[in-house]
């Protein structure tokens, strides 16, 4: 049930890179000239900082781009799923994400725009279609589908942990009409399992939301699945049974200071 899409089928690789010794008049010409806000900045093939129109109006005029752009900026690697990138993006308050190869040479920037337009293509009918076959060849029953709004203290939760700063890009989402429905499986009457969604479910709870938009799938006999059967032998039965994991960093993404200081690069 995991998005499989990534940072590199959304990122725009045509970037524009400019030099730390570039003269501040010659960007404040290529940002009239290309409408863009931010350039990665690179020195001999490795992205050294990034400058935005932020930074001109910020910080003291200096002749070049050395002495404006921000070195200590977040990037990420093409692998990273779209999920993180826009959790990443969220947390640190960017619009922006370079994405450069493990030598740190710019391969394409994401930007907040991008993760946008991955939510909006997301297809999780299909996503439910597939759970639904699963079910059905599994076990040999027939399964109905419908769209509801769901009573969040009638969902037993089958996950264990969620992340915290993936709670806040759910909230984001949330917010702004953006998530997807989560997917459960309804076993009894006012008993519904939850299958696929457990970060939207959170953040909505937390939100003092009572019910949440999800897809039903309703069997045609009632029996206990196996991921139920396992939940509750891990001790999971309610929302309060999720642990919520805080200051966890994605091996996947780095910060140029830290990278300098100590030579190193997180590898998954």
């Amino acid at each position: 049930m995991s998005d499989h899409k990534k940072v590199k089928d959304y990122m725009t690789r045509d970037v524009i890179t400019v030099t730390p010794d570039m003269p501040i008049s010659r960007i404040k010409e290529i940002i009239k000239e290309t409408g863009h806000d931010g350039f990665p900045v690179e020195e001999n093939g490795e992205i050294v900082g990034i400058i935005t129109t932020s930074d001109l109006l910020i910080r003291d005029i200096t002749p070049t781009v050395r002495g404006m752009m921000s070195d200590d900026i977040v990037i990420a690697n093409e692998e990273l799923s779209i999920s993180d990138a826009s959790r990443v993006m969220f947390r640190m308050g960017i619009s922006r994400l370079p994405v450069t190869n493990e030598n740190k040479k710019v391969l394409g920037i994401i930007t907040n725009t991008d993760i946008l337009r991955s939510h909006i293509e997301r297809s999780t009918p299909e996503k439910v279609d597939q759970f639904r076959d699963t079910l059905e060849q599994l076990y040999g029953i027939k399964t109905l589908l419908s769209k509801e709004q769901v009573p969040i203290n009638e969902l037993k939760p089958t996950q264990d942990k969620v992340y915290a700063d993936e709670l806040q890009g759910r909230t984001y989402e949330i917010e702004r009409g953006l998530a997807e429905p989560i997917i459960v499986v309804k076993t009894e009457p006012n008993k519904y399992l939850v299958v696929d969604g457990h970060h939207r479910l959170v953040a909505s709870n937390q939100m003092g939301n009572d019910k949440i938009t999800a897809y039903v799938i309703t069997l045609s006999k009632k029996f206990k699945l196996g991921i139920e059967k396992t939940a509750e032998k891990n001790g999971i039965f309610t929302l309060d049974d999720i642990e919520i994991i805080s200051d966890a960093q994605h091996p996947l993404i780095a910060i140029t200071g830290s990278l300098r200081d100590k030579n190193t690069t997180i590898k998954k």
